[in-house]
């Protein structure tokens, strides 16, 4: 992965990364197919891959459309793909124009996405996604929904973390 260019701005300790990645409620997911590359944003839930100490990130969808198309034409080996997450932290103000700048943390890298077909890994994602984008809500899942509804998930390969305060 190619080195950041302002080194002061980035984040390598692994538990800053994954207080980050907690702070994040979109994960904008960069796939490819043949109209050309998309970014789609998600819904998300995750876990750590102890293996790698990278995160895995699932998320849902409906069986059709771009996003679904684009995912299950990787087969087995998934389709390659990109991800962001960001956290703003509001206006950085100056004495003039070009002062002025942004403060975020952000979490960026690139894996690979396949659909999950496991049912209990597929309940496992649908329970990491509730947990994350309603923590303490319920999460019971019907048979007939489970059979509705896609779950992907993303092996993250490599990521970068930034922060500017």
């Amino acid at each position: 992965m190619r080195e950041m260019r302002l080194r002061k701005r980035a984040v390598t300790d692994a538990g800053e990364v994954r207080r980050i990645i907690e702070d994040c409620q979109v994960l904008r997911l960069g796939l490819i197919d043949e109209e050309g590359m998309f970014i789609v944003p998600v819904n998300f839930g995750y876990a750590w891959d102890e293996k790698t100490g990278l995160p895995r990130f699932y998320v849902h969808s409906a069986r059709e459309g771009r996003k679904a198309e684009a995912v299950l034409a990787g087969g087995a080996d998934g389709a390659a793909a990109a991800f962001e997450l960001d956290v703003d932290g509001g206006n950085i103000v100056g004495d003039y124009s070009c002062a002025y700048s942004r403060a975020y943390a952000s979490v960026m890298g690139c894996g690979r996405v396949r659909e999950v077909v496991d049912d209990a890994e597929r309940e496992k994602g649908l329970r990491l996604l509730m947990a994350h984008a309603a923590p303490g809500a319920p999460a019971a899942f019907t048979h007939e929904g489970m059979g509705r509804v896609a779950i992907f998930r993303l092996d993250v390969e490599r990521l970068s973390a930034k922060r500017r305060s």
